[in-house]
């Protein structure tokens, strides 16, 4: 079952814990009682915010309803108008909630993101603002000093440049008609852009890639999966254990490409594995480790545009995650694409 849609299977166990009650104690609830409690359920699931899920849960409440206790029982057919404005209030009731909660959530979401923004944004900039004045003000620096100071500013730089990225992509894959600005893709080329960003000497240190030697192009969209990439990338370096190695492969299957990045880690709870690709997800007792809590959900909304699927499993002494990205195209297509 779907963590993420859990809730609706329990709104269907209230449901027909409900019904199994108002079966039992029917006579003395009265019709009107017995209407009033099967809108339980459908409150339960339009707290959500999901107005399709709160179409489907109130659907099945009005069917049980009707079925069970609008005259004449066990049928379809209602003799009485004012049961159709009965069903009509279920429906009313849920997409009331379901549009508050939306309301609600979208403040939610708004205050997180504002949050996240001074403290991630505020990080970087105070490190740049700094460098920068001793660069100015202490002209007898010498060259080691100020070579350092140099490279906290770009390692800064690239910090506040992968997340404001990071915002732009989740504001293009937020919308439905999103269309992908598909061509030929060196998935090699992707990584090493990605690696670019980080600092050299510890790419060199710290990270293995396996390639597989028949990789061919992939079609897709380059923009998304340089961000997929690099994404994966900052998410490892920023939850392995320290000093420890990351090892990226890439292999070439009949109608696939897998990728996997593995980090060595502690391991992680189970529900921490199905809900870090939720949007501001942020692990337990990780307050100490700068993010905005959107990079996962960035690497599956990217991997989901293109048709594959990502996972986070414990494996060994870390964690591993794995992403399946389909064969549209063949690269042997290429010339005819030119």
């Amino acid at each position: 079952m779907n963590y993420r849609y859990s809730y609706i299977f329990t709104a269907l166990l209230a449901l027909g814990l409900i019904t199994l009650i108002a079966q039992v104690f029917k006579t003395g609830l009265g019709l009107v009682n017995i209407a009033l409690i099967h809108l339980i359920p459908i409150m339960v699931v339009s707290l959500r915010g999901n107005f399709l899920a709160t179409s489907f849960i109130a659907m099945i409440a009005i069917v049980f309803f009707n079925v069970l206790y609008v005259p004449p029982v066990y049928s379809f057919n209602v003799y009485d108008v004012i049961y159709f404005w009965s069903f009509a209030i279920f429906l009313l009731v849920g997409y009331i909630i379901t549009w508050q909660a939306q309301k609600i959530q979208t403040n939610e979401i708004r205050d997180i993101l504002l949050s996240t923004l001074s403290h991630d944004l505020k990080t970087p900039l105070s490190s740049i603002l700094g460098s920068t004045t001793l660069l100015l003000e202490d002209t007898k620096m010498s060259e080691h000093a100020r070579r350092n100071l140099l490279n906290d500013i770009k390692h800064s730089s690239d910090k506040m440049h992968r997340l404001i990225n990071n915002l732009l992509d989740n504001a293009r894959l937020k919308d439905k008609r999103l269309k992908l600005h598909m061509n030929w893709c060196d998935l090699e080329d992707s990584l090493n852009i990605a690696l670019n960003d980080f600092e050299e000497s510890y790419i060199e240190r710290h990270v293995t890639v396996d390639i597989s030697p028949n990789l061919e192009l992939y079609w897709g969209d380059e923009n998304l999966l340089n961000r997929l990439f690099a994404n994966l990338l900052d998410n490892a370096f920023k939850y392995s254990n320290q000093n420890k190695q990351i090892v990226i492969r890439l292999f070439q299957e009949p109608k696939k490409v897998k990728i996997t990045f593995f980090n060595e880690s502690n391991p992680f709870k189970e529900h921490a594995l199905k809900s870090m690709f939720d949007r501001f997800y942020r692990l337990e007792n990780t307050g100490d480790i700068s993010g905005s809590g959107i990079g996962l959900f960035i690497c599956h909304s990217i991997v989901t545009a293109h048709g594959g699927k990502i996972s986070a499993y414990n494996q060994y002494n870390g964690i591993c995650f794995e992403i399946t990205l389909p064969i549209a195209k063949r690269p042997k297509n290429l010339q005819n694409e030119l």
